[in-house]
Parts: C-alpha cells; structure tokens; sequence
C-alpha cells in the first residue's frame, strides 16, 4: 500500500480512485483499515474511497504522544497529499472521535460524517482505570486466551471474524500501544461543542455495542443540528460494518446520495 509522508508521519492508506465523491474511512481502536474492506467492495465504484491506517495502528508507526485532534489533522493532510479539497468522513469508534474533531477544526474540508458506534463524550474514571488495566495486561502477555476473545467478543461479536483480528493481534507489534492507549484513555469530552457542528451527519449503531452505548448514540443525535437518522443494527457489537455490512452499506449509501 501506499504511504503519504504528512505531520511528520509516515500514514499507510489505500485510495480506489475515480472521480466519484470521496470517503475517508477511519478505522476503530485496535482495528486498522482493512476492517472497511466491504465498504469499498461495495462503494468503491461510484464513490473515492480512501482507508488509512492510524497512528500505531497497520502499517503507520508512532513516535511519541499524540490527541485525537492531531488524528483529524493527518486525515486532512492525507486529502491534501490526494488533492481532495472535501469528503465524507465515515468513522468508527475512535475513527469517529477524529472525524467529529475534524469537522471542529476543518469544517470546510468535512462535507459529512458518518458515524459508526462511536461519540463525543470522554471516559470516566472508573472506565479509564477498567480498559487501563485490560490494556496494561494486553502490553505485557499480548491477547492470548480469555482476554483476547473477550475484547474481540465486545469489538466485533461474530467469532469467525473474531478469530482473523486475534490472530492478527497477536502477530503484531504490541510496543506501539503505549502512545494510542493513552490518548484513548484521556481523551477530551468535546460533548459540549457538537452544536458547532453543521455538516450533515448520519449515525450507525449496533444494539448489542457493549463498548459504546446506544443511549451514546441518541444523546449525540439530539445534539446535532443536522442529524439524517440514527440507524441502529440489530444483533451487532462494537463494529456493525464488519458484522452486518449490507445493513451499514445500504445506509450508507442512501446518505450520500442524499447530501
């Protein structure tokens, strides 16, 4: 895959191309960009549909503490090094907390969100210390046994799938977790602010998210000047688009079609 060197960063991405309206999908905690390879299958014909690997997540390293507002800024300067001048940004999880900060700090460069189980509140601190110590164990033994199924068991749900992402997870690098974690853990509450936000947007949320719950999603829907829905999906966890992708890609669909 390509790599865009922006921010001082070294970003790993894929672009199908075409002159079509262009999405850039930003991947979930622990995910990476391929997690949105059914979005492109089944849009990458008529839309340009870009997927990047994250800070400390695929192919693109971490050198030191970063914020999810510097994630927005190198989804920005990925459009820029495409000579995209606006996109859609299609978010999930984490994906979605960089796409809501984008549209805070480049409103002219977001042309609408989508986001996929995901918020604009902060945790708490019972939360920070809970994932805290999950992911301290996860740095030092890696996510063998009960601990790797049960973070795939909340993330994805489907344990065919879930096997692919341990095995991967094992296979990787767990050194660059150090810097993602915490910017995870201690990430702003940007609640207060999504009255600023006047794009469009369109909300896309498992029933059975355990991460993230559906009362999230509503509360930010109330929230937003220029909510299209709140579809939620049935049977799914954390991360529907891998679970369920007809019902999020139809969605999906129908809301660029829209805008």
């Amino acid at each position: 895959m390509p790599v865009a060197n922006v921010n001082d960063q070294s970003i790993n991405y894929s672009d199908s191309g075409g002159d079509g309206a262009a999405i850039i999908f930003s991947h979930g905690f622990l995910m990476d960009n391929s997690m949105f390879d059914s979005q492109v299958e089944a849009l990458g014909n008529e839309y340009r549909c870009v997927v990047w690997d994250e800070r400390g997540f695929g192919e693109t390293p971490v050198d030191g503490p970063f914020s999810y507002w510097d994630s927005a800024n190198d989804a920005v300067a990925l459009l820029d090094h495409l000579g995209i001048e606006n996109a859609v940004f299609a978010g999930m999880s984490q994906g979605g907390f960089l796409s809501l900060r984008a549209a805070l700090s480049h409103p002219d460069r977001v042309a609408g969100i989508v986001m996929i189980d995901s918020e604009s509140g902060a945790f708490n601190e019972e939360q920070i210390e809970g994932y805290g110590a999950m992911f301290s164990q996860w740095q030092v033994a890696g996510p063998l046994g009960e601990l790797g199924e049960t973070v795939a068991g909340m993330i994805i749900g489907d344990p065919d799938i879930s096997k692919q992402w341990i095995a991967k997870w094992e296979a990787g690098d767990r050194s660059k977790l150090q810097e993602p974690v915490q910017t995870l853990l201690f990430r702003d509450d940007i609640t207060d602010r999504m009255g600023e936000i006047n794009c469009p947007v369109l909300i896309i949320h498992g029933e059975e998210d355990q991460a993230i719950p559906m009362e999230a999603a509503e509360d930010l829907m109330n929230r937003l000047s220029d909510c299209r829905g709140l579809v939620r999906v049935p049977g799914a966890a954390h991360a529907p688009n891998m679970t369920h992708p007809q019902i999020v890609n139809d969605a999906i669909s129908a809301f660029l079609s829209e805008i």
